[in-house]
């Protein structure tokens, strides 16, 4: 069972991650609601993936991504956002992101990247 961080400052939203991720065999081995947060719990736990997303307080998703990747060049991590504006799709994939899926997203959708991502 592939083991999945879910980073989001909104609850309701780590929750729906957790629901799609859960229902299709994921195991959730933890959340954070900010950059800060997401950095010591992916050193912490380690996961096969991070879904992750921008914009939240104390640490952007986008700062945060690059720390993970200081840590572990071999991060895989999909930003999940709200802001799908091209700048910032363009922003997380040049600083080494996997993929990412704008809000609001079908489960579906979710599980088809994360499937791709941890095949990379």
């Amino acid at each position: 069972m592939k083991r999945i961080l879910i980073v989001d400052d909104a609850a309701f939203m780590r929750l729906a991650i957790r629901k799609a991720l859960e229902k299709n065999n994921f195991e959730v081995v933890g959340e954070a609601a900010n950059g800060l947060e997401a950095v010591k719990k992916y050193i912490e736990l380690k996961p096969d993936a991070v879904t992750l997303d921008i914009t939240m307080e104390e640490m952007t998703g986008i700062d945060a991504l690059r720390v993970i990747l200081r840590s572990d060049p071999n991060a895989k991590v999909i930003m999940i956002s709200a802001m799908g504006q091209e700048a910032m799709v363009r922003e997380a994939l040049i600083n080494g992101a996997k993929s990412f899926i704008v809000k609001p997203f079908k489960d579906e959708q979710v599980i088809k990247v994360l499937n791709q991502v941890l095949e990379m």
